[in-house]
């Protein structure tokens, strides 16, 4: 099967196209054939080195992928063979190969059904970036309606942020790069969006706000944005921190977390169990069937355009690239007929 490889760590630059024979599938797996698979950033992070995974060599990258089920393996009774499945959060791409391949073999655990009425490419991009959002706004707790920030809106956690927090009623903050994704993150149910490159942004936000401030900030940036990020929190602020994007923060005065006793905390979806991500997907979906939301999708790539679409997720896509969250997804070959 053709498969993308990274040989060594270093840099995403490194991936290679090649041939690699096909998984069986083991006792409790499953080999899903790979119709669309979604970029995240981790992708790229594992492959610079600076993501806490060590595979062996060479190792497949990709986390996100949807198709049908080709074979299962002994012990297998809750998947079949045809079944259109998602690969839910699990170590494919991260410890053992994963998804940018025609075919991949992960734990039959690791497989959730996603909505019929979602296409394919929505799909394969869905549940990292919606896992990695709801932890964000989950993780200090039960949050009655409040005001949220989220940087790198218009990102694939950027925009699954803004879809769960409006369905749990809160008022969203928008923070995206230039002018034109605001028409795009105000349908979504964004209450303001600003560009985080305008130096007043942190005055437009407060002058919005009035009288209330920031309670929940989720910073997928990170770099000089978190310090002003910080910055417009109100009393007992809280900072999801999912990425790091812009690099590290330059300046970082601790004492700006004192007399507010603001709290900041790391999101790391790897940390739920198997049977919590479950409960989290399930969540997820019953938050986005309250609103119709679905996930969005930016462009999708070919197969062999792999590297091409790593770009796109560069720039900055508008959701995931097969064109949806990471942020990115790619399609292997042309739809099954």
């Amino acid at each position: 099967m053709k498969a993308w490889i990274l040989p060594r760590l270093g840099s995403i630059d490194d991936l290679q196209l090649a041939d690699i024979p096909e998984p069986v599938a083991a006792p409790g797996e499953v080999v899903l054939t790979v119709r669309y698979a979604a970029l995240n950033p981790a992708d790229r992070y594992l492959a610079e080195d600076q993501y806490p995974a060590r595979p062996s060599f060479p190792h497949i990258l990709g986390r996100d992928a949807v198709d049908v089920v080709a074979s299962i393996g002994p012990g297998v009774t809750a998947v079949r063979p045809g079944q259109r499945l998602a690969v839910l959060r699990g170590e494919a791409g991260v410890s053992r190969p994963g998804t940018f391949a025609e075919l991949v073999a992960v734990p039959a655990e690791n497989l959730v059904h996603v909505p019929d009425d979602w296409t394919d490419q929505q799909a394969a991009g869905a549940t990292l970036v919606y896992l990695t959002a709801y932890q964000a706004l989950t993780q200090w707790g039960e949050l009655p309606p409040s005001v949220v920030l989220v940087t790198g809106a218009s990102g694939g956690v950027g925009i699954a942020c803004i879809q769960l927090a409006v369905s749990l009623g809160h008022t969203v903050i928008a923070l995206s790069r230039g002018q034109a994704k605001v028409q795009v993150l105000r349908d979504m149910g964004a209450a303001a969006v600003f560009d985080s490159t305008n130096p007043q942004w942190r005055k437009q936000c407060k002058e919005f706000l009035g009288e209330r401030r920031v309670d929940l900030a989720i910073d997928n940036v990170g770099g000089p944005v978190l310090p002003a990020v910080i910055d417009t929190l109100g009393m007992c602020g809280r900072v999801s921190v999912v990425g790091r994007l812009a690099g590290p923060v330059p300046e970082f005065n601790t004492a700006s977390l004192l007399f507010r006793r603001i709290r900041i905390g790391g999101v790391a979806v790897g940390t739920y169990s198997n049977a919590e991500s479950r409960q989290a997907w399930q969540a997820v979906l019953q938050l986005l069937a309250k609103t119709g939301a679905r996930p969005l999708v930016d462009r999708v790539f070919p197969f062999d355009q792999l590297p091409v679409a790593f770009s796109r997720l560069r720039e900055g896509p508008l959701g995931k690239v097969p064109g949806v969250f990471p942020d990115l997804n790619w399609a292997r070959r042309p739809p099954m007929q």
